[in-house]
């Protein structure tokens, strides 16, 4: 069953259940009503039946039966009778022994005596005269009652069905409103694919549980995505650079089997293929440091940090571990509290690979930071002494596996400065590159500040 037939049918029974209830007590209710009324009415045709027969001595038997049905108002199939001490019938004429003795004793001790036999209901009460005590007992069929009553409970009926028809009509519709927003999700996750990963599915303002679904599904959507390029990356960047080794490798081979060689010409193919087989080893060296970097910048969380710290931090690594002259300045002073939203040792990592890349290719020379805050932003300048890098060469030397280390006589796997420019892109950063004039190569990272006024002031 559906969800919407679902609420529709609980929606149905809990207010069908109510409105039996409330049918129930009002049905009941009335008849206790009815039923108390006409006891009071039998009540009140026994203490007149008493005031004629017993009080009104100077009048005769046949006049008071004249006066009595003239004047009082017969009910249905009644029944009167006045006993005397010695429970006889009298004064009414018909001397016909309705009640049973035990009946009229009970009316004596209790006074008086209401209950009902079938569907009469009898009235019985002990009335002491000047003539001797007597009982007096009424009885009748309130049929015009159980009429009422009949034709209430067939009105009770149709109501309940008609509503109950109007509830789950009204039930299916609330239903099927209630739950658009959520057909409309499964219609837009139907899109979602291996090919469409970057799909979306729309989230609204209101906090309901659907639009929560919405944001859970669109979050396990960022991180498949993420999961996919990790792993389109990952086989892009294996075939693509294990390709050419191996084909080299292979043609060695191939090429040292065709004929044979002396000992000197088998140890250069080797030596040549231990060249190839160490390139494949830096590469997948590589690839796995991509790869767990991306794993690392999946499931990184950003929290406020310190950036002066960080720089103390960064610096004093370099000097102690390495011995390394690493200088920081600050043209304006900032705030030291924290200011920057990142993630401190994905940070740490792109600023080291950075600053690496400075010593390395400027023959381990001093390299200078400068902080620089502008508004919201905060400007990283990292300047080196070295040759620079060609304008040619600055597009690439962000591209995975892209290294000239070799050609200045250097080891590099060409990753670092992958990494960095990944890190400061999670970080909703910048980074540049640009040539001063009196030589080197600056790295400018870019960072967003934390808003507060003592940042406004630059």
């Amino acid at each position: 069953m559906k969800i919407k037939d679902r609420i529709a049918l609980y929606f149905t029974l809990i207010s069908t259940s109510m409105l039996f209830a409330v049918l129930c007590t009002v049905y009941f209710t009335f008849m206790k009503f009815l039923e108390a009324d006409f006891f009071e009415r039998l009540t009140d045709r026994t203490m007149v039946t008493a005031k004629l027969y017993l009080e009104a001595d100077e009048i005769s038997r046949d006049a008071l039966n004249t006066v009595r049905h003239k004047y009082l108002q017969k009910l249905n199939s009644e029944v009167i009778r006045i006993y005397d001490q010695k429970n006889r019938a009298t004064f009414i004429g018909d001397t016909a022994q309705y009640w049973t003795p035990a009946t009229i004793d009970q009316v004596r001790r209790k006074g008086r005596l209401k209950y009902t036999d079938g569907q009469r209901q009898v009235v019985g009460i002990y009335y002491k005269d000047n003539q001797g005590d007597f009982v007096i007992l009424a009885s009748a069929d309130d049929q015009g009652s159980h009429n009422r009553l009949d034709k209430l409970l067939k009105i009770m009926i149709f109501i309940f069905i008609l509503i109950s028809l109007i509830v789950l009509l009204l039930s299916r519709w609330i239903a099927q409103k209630m739950l658009k927003p959520l057909q409309k999700f499964m219609l837009e996750v139907k899109q979602a694919s291996a090919q469409n990963m970057q799909f979306r599915v729309e989230e609204h303002n209101n906090k309901d549980e659907i639009n929560l679904i919405a944001q859970s599904f669109n979050h396990l959507m960022e991180e498949l995505e993420q999961a996919f390029i990790l792993q389109k990356t990952f086989v892009a960047n294996a075939s693509h650079e294990l390709r050419t080794p191996v084909t080299r490798i292979m043609m060695n081979a191939e090429l040292a089997l065709s004929k044979e060689r002396d000992q000197a010409a088998y140890q250069k193919v080797i030596i040549s293929m231990l060249e190839d087989a160490e390139k494949m080893e830096h590469i997948i060296t590589g690839l796995v440091a991509l790869a767990k970097m991306d794993l690392d910048l999946i499931n990184s969380q950003l929290a406020p940090i310190k950036l002066d710290d960080l720089l103390a931090k960064i610096q004093t690594e370099w000097k102690m571990q390495k011995g390394l002259d690493l200088n920081i300045a600050y043209q304006k002073p900032i705030n030291t509290k924290p200011e920057i939203l990142a993630n401190a040792t994905l940070l740490q990592i792109a600023l080291d690979n950075i600053i690496s890349n400075a010593f390395k290719f400027s023959d381990n020379q001093e390299v200078n930071i400068q902080v620089e805050t502008r508004k919201n932003h905060v400007f990283i300048h990292i300047i080196d002494h070295g040759q620079g890098i060609l304008v040619d060469d600055q597009a690439d030397i962000f591209n995975p596996f892209y290294t000239r280390a070799k050609e200045h006589g250097r080891h590099g796997e060409g990753m670092g400065l992958y990494m960095s420019k990944k890190i400061i892109d999670l970080l909703k950063g910048e980074i540049t590159i640009k040539n001063p004039d009196q030589g080197g190569c600056t790295f400018t990272v870019s960072l967003t500040l934390i808003s507060n006024p003592a940042n406004d002031r630059f």
